[in-house]
């Protein structure tokens, strides 16, 4: 039966991913009234590796509880099935692995935990801007008051198309998860591949998690068939294709434009929603992290304000975030990704030949860096500028 919302919420959050989840939690922390939506039903299956570098657990909540099925102690490199080389990991916060149901359940049970008030199975289908509140209408037509919104609803966001959120690349990714014998499982413990693919900004991973491995391949949306046909070579390289899997799907990761919005009116967006992802390995926990919790603080602040003076300053300080940190990352991985995509084998050769380029790209994985900074150094910036030349 559909309800009137007569309850006005400090802080409303549509998504219970690492980015609404993260939002919810810092919202409630800071005494706001918070209300986090899921369309799903918590835990719920995500596609995604799964992978948690060291940026990611730095940025995770003190005693989350998530089970970590591995941590990365090498990393193997292909290139089309060649050229394989294995380097091992030596940096501060090995890579881990764990399930992305298991981490967003126990983001949102932390959030839960700090006061906010879950609903699952909840469908957003309206967004409506007042004076001084948003209204959101759902699929069982309830309607919910907030004065203040943050949109985590994924890369199909709702929230983001509200907002006016547009992105410059768009990949398709395919991810099975296989149960294995105890023998492969063995052989992948503590050791993840990266492997560069045939289809341009191509690539495929298997990542290890005990008696699953993660396996999947990404490339430009709009070559479904080549997707596929890359899919199904690579899971048979790697002795994964006559497995039976627990979970076989894909998804599209999105990276927005920089001069896309990040917020409108009362409402803010974080994460996938906001299109922010690394546009070379689509990594995208670490920023779902940062950016969801430094959503909830400034969606506290949008729900106090009670002037537009006071309600742009909230805004400008989510936005000034976001583009003074994650926009930055995603910059100089763009330049990365214009390397990889014309010439992957210089890449390959780089990280698998020039034990510098490893050690940088290592502390980036582990924690103790990040892509501006690896492409800061003077040897990086040389090898640009020579590779910029010859294009």
């Amino acid at each position: 039966m559909a309800t009137e919302g007569n309850e006005l919420w400090d802080v409303v959050v549509v998504g219970a991913g690492p980015a609404g989840a993260s939002a919810a939690r810092v919202a409630a922390e800071a005494g706001g009234r918070v209300l986090l939506l899921e369309r799903a039903a918590v835990p719920r299956y995500k596609t995604c590796g799964g992978g948690l570098i060291g940026c990611s657990q730095t940025h995770l909540p003190e005693g989350l509880g998530v089970a970590v099925h591995d941590e990365i102690e090498a990393v193997t490199f292909g290139l089309g099935g060649r050229r394989q080389r294995t380097l091992a990991s030596d940096g501060p916060l090995r890579c881990k692995m764990v399930f992305r149901d298991d981490l967003d359940a126990a983001l949102t049970r932390v959030a839960a935990e700090a006061g906010a008030v879950v609903r699952d199975r909840t469908t957003v289908v309206g967004i409506e801007d007042h004076h001084d509140v948003v209204t959101l209408r759902t699929g069982s037509g309830d309607v919910v008051r907030t004065r203040a919104l943050v949109g985590a609803d994924g890369s199909a966001s709702r929230v983001g198309r509200h907002v006016g959120v547009q992105c410059e690349q768009v990949d398709l990714a395919l991810e099975v998860e296989v149960p294995v014998d105890r023998g492969t499982a063995a052989g992948w413990r503590g050791r993840m591949l990266l492997e560069w693919g045939p289809l341009p900004g191509s690539f495929g991973w298997v990542f290890p998690k005990g008696d699953v491995c993660t396996a999947g391949v990404v490339a430009a949306r709009g070559q479904g068939e080549a997707t596929r046909d890359y899919m199904r070579d690579f899971l048979d390289r790697h002795g994964l294709a006559h497995l039976t899997p627990l979970h076989d799907t894909g998804h599209l990761t999105r990276c927005r434009r920089p001069d896309s919005p990040l917020a409108r009116h009362r409402t803010l967006v974080a994460g996938d929603a906001a299109g922010l992802c690394d546009p070379w390995s689509r990594e995208g926990i670490s920023f779902a992290l940062r950016s969801g919790t430094w959503a909830g603080e400034a969606a506290v602040r949008v729900a106090k304000a009670e002037h537009e003076p006071d309600l742009a300053r909230a805004r400008d300080q989510y936005v000034a975030a976001v583009r003074s940190t994650l926009e930055v990352e995603m910059r100089a991985s763009r330049r990365i990704m214009d390397v990889f995509t014309w010439r992957p084998g210089v890449l390959h050769t780089a990280l698998t030949a020039v034990p510098p380029v490893w050690r940088r790209v290592d502390a980036y994985l582990t924690g103790s860096t990040t892509i501006p900074a690896v492409l800061g150094t003077p040897a990086a910036r040389a090898a640009l500028r020579a590779i910029d030349l010859f294009r």
